[in-house]
């Protein structure tokens, strides 16, 4: 299946870190994010993606046209430096179809753009490509097969340092504790969709808006609900945790480490 990523984004609440970095190339480590997030999903076999680009698409452009897989592999070097001998690969089997699709576009127009680059697909894989999680993808996918729906997405419970805060409509509060552990979820981002969805959606219209509306009321919206790992990178806050993460090696979105 091919793996739409939304990588257009301004990402202003990340500006304390960079005022020209798009977000998907923040990195976490070595390596940004929607790198992170494509390895993920060549983990699971799907290894053809489109980027949908807008904001400093031309530093995503430029990432990939220059990278190294020296960086992330080990290797052997010899010869002076004249010879070098990877140990293993990373991208070597990817496919990636860079699409333009406007500096100021929605999700749902982004999508339209990258309409005829998914023409083939009866179903294919999209993501926010701001957040990493060990959703079960397989599983996900069979799930959203078995039911007959036209777009599912994971739902997963937030994770942060607010509070829930019940109230009545004079403004007497009811109960107040922790988000984590509340009774509510939110879209996490990861995707799965069918050709259909296109049917859904008009010019101008954000995705999970009116066309999500929409496929809902029609039955046809389904939810992956999702308890393990995920966090998205919103903030510098979130980038340091990422980093702290991956320092201490403790990552659990890194599914193809997994032994």
């Amino acid at each position: 299946m091919k793996v739409v990523l939304f990588c257009g984004g301004l990402g202003t609440r990340l500006r304390e870190h960079s005022e020209t970095i798009p977000k998907p190339l923040v990195n976490i480590g070595s390596r940004p994010i929607v790198w992170h997030l494509m390895r993920y999903y060549a983990h699971h076999g799907h290894k053809d993606f489109i980027l949908c680009l807008g904001y400093r698409g031309d530093m995503v452009r430029e990432f990939f046209l220059d990278y190294n897989e020296c960086m992330s592999n080990d290797f052997v070097l010899s010869e002076g430096g004249r010879r070098i001998e990877l140990m293993s690969k990373d991208i070597s089997e990817w496919r990636i179809t860079f699409v333009d699709t406007g500096l100021h576009a929605n999700l749902g127009q982004r999508l339209l753009a990258a309409r005829e680059y998914l023409r083939d697909e009866s179903e294919f894989l999209a993501n926010y490509s701001d957040g990493l999680s060990d959703v079960p993808l397989d599983r996900m996918i069979e799930d959203f097969r078995r039911k007959g729906f036209i777009a599912s997405f994971a739902a997963i419970r937030p994770s942060n340092s607010f509070h829930v805060v019940q109230a009545t409509d004079d403004g007497f509060v009811q109960s107040v504790g922790p988000m984590e552990g509340a009774p509510l979820r939110i879209n996490g981002g990861f995707f799965v969709m069918r050709q259909e969805i296109f049917d859904y959606i008009r010019e101008g219209e954000e995705l999970v808006d009116q066309p999500f509306a929409k496929l809902a009321a029609a039955r046809k919206l389904g939810a992956w609900l999702h308890d393990g790992f995920w966090k998205a990178m919103d903030t510098f806050k979130d980038k340091i945790e990422f980093d702290r993460m991956d320092a201490r090696n403790d990552c659990p979105w890194k599914i193809w480490n997994d032994k």
